[in-house]
């Protein structure tokens, strides 16, 4: 069976709570190969890691982030929600899949700026949707782009062309062998997410995808005989 890129999603989550620093270190553990984090910016420009608006799921504070300083973020979670820039010492010389939820130019610009000054930007890539990754374009013509694609009609070539991504991210039901061929023929990488039972990662491995991203990262290691 061919190897993947084995990618955990938001580090170890059914072990540890989501993009924490302990969730990270908890997927590097168990064999990932690369970490997904989600970056959103506090109300003073801290890039931060979190997936929602607020603070609700996860710490049980309603206030959205981008109403609260840094330090308000620190002071309500007890420091459990991690910069961005602490993320990236923690993953060390490992890949990351930076998820930019909602951002704007704001935050595209200050995400990279803190990747490129923590010496990460060869090793980090960025994923979410057309407009996103765009701005991502314009602000790194050099950056490594997986363009998260939400549907079996193909992405336009204008809008390839405008992105240039790396690699096409799909919601893993929708990938199938005709997409994976078609996908790989344009020059393109083939990324899904996210599987989380056995026989559903196995097909994917099937059918020749070149990275996948879970919350199980030590279930599709074992499957690719870690």
């Amino acid at each position: 069976m061919r190897t993947v890129t084995a990618v955990a999603h938001r580090g170890d989550p059914y072990r540890v709570r989501e993009n924490t620093l302990a969730s990270l270190r908890s997927a590097l553990e168990r064999g990932a190969d690369a970490v997904e984090i989600d970056v959103r910016l506090t109300r003073d420009g801290v890039p931060v890691l979190l997936h929602d608006s607020t603070l609700k799921r996860l710490w049980d504070h309603d206030r959205p982030l981008s109403a609260l300083s840094y330090d308000e973020v620190r002071g309500v979670t007890a420091g459990g929600v991690p910069t961005l820039e602490q993320a990236l010492e923690v993953l060390a010389e490992r890949r990351v899949m930076v998820d930019l939820p909602g951002a704007d130019v704001r935050t595209v610009r200050t995400v990279i700026g803190v990747i490129r000054d923590c010496g990460a930007g060869e090793r980090a890539y960025y994923c979410a949707g057309a407009e996103t990754m765009l701005t991502v374009r314009r602000a790194d013509p050099a950056a490594e782009i997986a363009l998260t694609w939400t549907t079996l009609a193909p992405p336009r070539p204008g809008v390839l062309e405008a992105i240039r991504p790396t690699w096409l991210n799909y919601r893993f039901p929708l990938v199938g062998r005709e997409l994976t061929a078609h996908v790989h023929r344009q020059g393109l990488l083939v990324s899904a997410w996210t599987p989380d039972t056995k026989s559903a990662m196995r097909r994917l491995l099937d059918l020749g995808v070149d990275s996948v991203t879970t919350n199980r990262i030590d279930v599709l290691c074992g499957l690719r005989g870690d």
